[in-house]
């Protein structure tokens, strides 16, 4: 099959879906590989490194898209590669189509296959290419949250660790999954008093056991805008698979938090998990809503380009090799449920009741 890695278009996304070694592995396995020139440069990875595994370099994103069959990028497609996707198309990246209803409208209109990252799921329930990326977002989100609590940034000017005769910075953090684990883990290695919001037992459990400094607690609402009156980072990292994010925290809960305090929204890919949020790029990360510094990035992790790309490539080139090599991939389940859109039609039970611009 002739895979084609076109170059990512959204705004500072320095990711590349497929690393050269990735590209080799492909080669060798007897695909035509295809990358759009310069796609590897922000994460460290020129032309002449593809060439040298048998990678053939695309001109410009014309010429990729026209000579690649499958299409493997990171983040979703936007107005330039809109353009160029034909039905013929099977797309495999991260798509996010339930907050974003014009962009199904689009795919549907040219009838191509799917098949979003975040929406392939194992057996067991895991969403292994999401995980990798959640893992860097929930990092990210914390290293942030402390930058933007700094005065210069326009925070309440607070340490998360404090020292002696200080007070701990308290940190919020909604969900215990991948993102919201790490999140929790970073802030509380650096000192922070961390509270985490989470519905699920056995992760309420997982949290407890990470540090003393962790209290992880049911998300009553009373309870959460109790904590979040005192609270200098929250994190959001709720997640419901392919669906469009619950917000969990309401804007007269923002409202009573403390002038300088900062909101970071990891759920935003999904639609925002704060009642406040709304889309930001790296360009114009942040903005604030009653005193309170929201940032809501929608890339995170390519914020971190090379480890990005490093990880995201190891987690999907095994779904890249079955997808080009298996005429039935189909019958494979994990594939199967990261189908979301197929030949005009919106095939993924958590979208099927969306409204279409």
């Amino acid at each position: 099959m002739r895979i084609g890695v076109p170059s990512e278009t959204k705004t500072l996304e320095g990711r590349v879906a497929l690393v050269p070694a990735a590209c080799g592995d492909l080669v060798r396995r007897g695909h035509e590989v295809y990358v759009q020139s310069g796609a590897g440069i922000k994460s460290g990875f020129s032309d002449k490194d593809y060439e040298r595994v048998g990678v053939k370099i695309a001109a410009d994103a014309k010429k990729l898209y026209a000579a690649g069959q499958l299409i493997v990028k990171v983040k979703e497609p936007i107005a330039g590669d809109l353009k160029l996707l034909r039905k013929e198309h099977l797309l495999f990246c991260y798509l996010h189509l339930a907050p974003e209803p014009k962009l199904t409208r689009q795919l549907l209109d040219i009838g191509l296959t799917g098949i979003a990252f975040e929406s392939v799921q194992e057996a067991d329930g895991s969403l292994p290419l999401l995980a990798p990326m959640s893992i860097i977002a929930g990092r990210i989100a914390t290293q942030i949250g402390t930058h933007l609590l700094h005065q210069p940034a326009g925070g309440k000017g607070k340490l998360l660790g404090g020292l002696p005769s200080t007070e701990r910075g308290k940190v919020i953090v909604f969900g215990a999954g991948a993102a919201g684990r790490n999140s929790a883990e970073l802030a509380a290695a650096a000192g922070a008093n961390v509270i985490v919001f989470e519905k699920r037992p056995d992760r309420l459990r997982e949290m407890m056991n990470i540090a003393p400094n962790i209290t992880a607690l049911y998300p009553y609402e009373e309870t959460v805008a109790r904590e979040l009156m005192t609270a200098d980072l929250v994190i959001g990292a709720v997640l419901i698979p392919s669906a469009k994010a619950p917000h969990v925290v309401t804007r007269k809960m923002v409202k009573s938090m403390e002038p300088g305090s900062v909101l970071v929204d990891i759920s935003i890919d999904q639609g925002g998990c704060f009642e406040t949020s709304k889309p930001t790029t790296y360009a114009d990360p942040t903005y604030v809503v009653d005193g309170v510094t929201h940032f809501c990035v929608t890339n995170m992790p390519g914020a971190v380009p090379q480890t990005s790309s490093q990880a995201i490539c190891a987690a999907i080139l095994p779904y890249v090799n079955r997808l080009a090599s298996d005429k039935n991939w189909k019958k494979f389940a994990p594939l199967a449920s990261g189908i979301n859109v197929e030949n005009g039609k919106l095939v993924h039970p958590a979208l099927k009741g969306m409204k279409l611009s």
